[in-house]
């Protein structure tokens, strides 16, 4: 287990932490001392991670919500500030595929695409939208925005998620230009293939041993949150932190 406080004090907002990533991130920035702040659409799922997250003295809060739903976004931010204070690090993590088996462009109907754009790329703005402003105020935060290799390479079927990914990349380097001078930084990382059921339900004839424990990568995106040499603007890869190289 994890023993260094280095996020004492740090109140941390993670979306889609119910599982995979999110709840990793959670579990690590929790065990280093943040006090966090767990999103998820299921109640019941999200409820339960918190309970083991508090069996293992994390500090950390359900909060129940859909960041593709406009009308959650402000109750999320509210919760999070009443439950556990203004927000320190900001982790888009939440994000959908669209439907499964992954279908090709002239497959897809308008409607997933719109989902996909809404989760993945809309709801990261409209919570930034919230978030950054008191961030700025006090001259301090990080947002970190979990992106994909599909946002740079294009797959067949993986049309949708990519577009949004990239589309968020963009979005985090706007935001950096925006805020630079404000004390807020703001990053992108690309977690790499994790052994996740998202990308169970992506690619479900994958090699499980051949993709990374979401432990580790949450260990690494923890590192590159700390890192100064990760500066606002800049996209990075997890597994360059992973053992040490840039």
């Amino acid at each position: 287990m994890t023993t260094k406080q280095d996020f004492a004090g740090t109140v941390a907002l993670v979306t889609g932490a119910s599982r995979g990533l999110g709840l990793a991130l959670a579990r690590e920035l929790g065990r280093r001392g943040a006090r966090v702040g767990l999103v998820a659409r299921e109640a019941a799922a999200l409820t339960a991670a918190v309970a083991r997250l508090r069996e293992e003295d994390v500090v950390a809060e359900a909060i129940v919500g859909d960041v593709g739903d406009k009308r959650a976004v402000h109750p999320i931010a509210h919760q999070a500030a009443a439950l556990l204070g203004p927000v320190d690090l900001l982790i888009h993590n939440a994000s959908t595929l669209g439907p499964t088996p992954l279908r090709l462009l002239l497959d897809t109907e308008c409607e997933d695409f719109e989902r996909a754009l809404q989760v993945n790329l809309l709801g990261p703005f409209r919570l930034s939208k919230v978030i950054a402003g008191a961030m700025a105020l006090r001259g301090r935060g990080t947002i970190v925005h979990v992106s994909s290799d599909a946002a740079v390479e294009a797959y067949p079927r993986w049309g949708a998620y990519g577009a949004s990914k990239a589309a968020l990349d963009h979005l985090s380097r706007t935001w950096a230009a925006e805020l630079e001078g404000t004390g807020v930084r703001v990053l992108a990382v690309d977690p790499g293939e994790m052994d996740t059921q998202m990308h169970a339900d992506a690619i479900p004839e994958a090699d499980r041993a051949s993709l990374a424990d979401p432990a580790d990568v949450a260990r690494a995106i923890a590192a590159i949150v700390q890192d100064p040499a990760a500066r606002s603007g800049d996209r990075v890869r997890a597994e360059a932190w992973q053992e040490g190289r840039r």
